[in-house]
């Protein structure tokens, strides 16, 4: 006999897999290019990402700019030139030895402009945007672990903007917050010390 299944099941299942896919979300730093996916399922990936996550008031202020094979290696390599030897060669070349770069960014101008729309709240739009682009960093980070690559975030801008937008074409008005390295999983990271989570998970019924 074929068992029926709840409502509450498929939603425990499914919440089962958002779980333990964030289990597996993780900063992987020893990574290399010799990855099993496509670049077209990379793409379709990040596109899905940020056209699926929400904006407020439908803003679409988020902006991704995907760096991958060669272009990958020389964005790196310039990112070491712009710090004049102020940061290690060799940390840097962790990074390039990496598959590719996720170069995310709020759309400023966009922002502005839905606040000048909308004055009674326009002094939320700004946190409103970095919200967004907070939840477009984990769900691609998260995505990018279920095609079976690792990643970890870096902070190399405002230094590196000018430098960056040149070599991408780059329109005004966007502001580069991240840089999401991602590639082949060459070492898993240590276990993460576990934590009393009812100090910061409140109850109440």
């Amino acid at each position: 006999m074929s068992r029926q299944i709840t409502n509450n099941q498929r939603r425990a299942d499914k919440n089962m897999k958002i779980v333990e896919l964030l289990k597996q979300r993780r900063s992987y730093y020893k990574l290399d290019d010799n990855i099993k996916v496509s670049n077209e399922e990379i793409i379709k990936m990040v596109q899905d990402v940020t056209q699926l996550v929400p904006d407020a008031f439908d803003m679409k202020s988020q902006k991704v700019v995907v760096v991958l094979g060669n272009r990958h290696k020389i964005l790196w390599d310039k990112i070491y030139d712009v710090f004049e030897g102020k940061v290690s060669r060799e940390k840097i070349d962790t990074f390039k030895a990496a598959a590719g770069t996720l170069l995310i960014y709020r759309n400023v101008e966009k922002v502005d402009s839905t606040a000048e729309q909308f004055p009674r709240y326009a002094h939320n739009f700004t946190p409103w945007s970095y919200q967004s682009n907070g939840m477009l960093q984990i769900n691609l980070w998260t995505g990018l672990k279920e095609l079976g690559l690792g990643a970890n975030i870096q902070h190399y801008n405002p230094v590196i903007d000018d430098a960056v937008k040149e070599m991408f074409d780059v329109e005004n008005g966007l502001e580069l917050t991240a840089q999401m390295v991602f590639g082949n999983i060459l070492e898993q990271p240590e276990e993460k010390e576990k934590e009393n989570i009812n100090e910061r998970v409140k109850v109440f019924k």
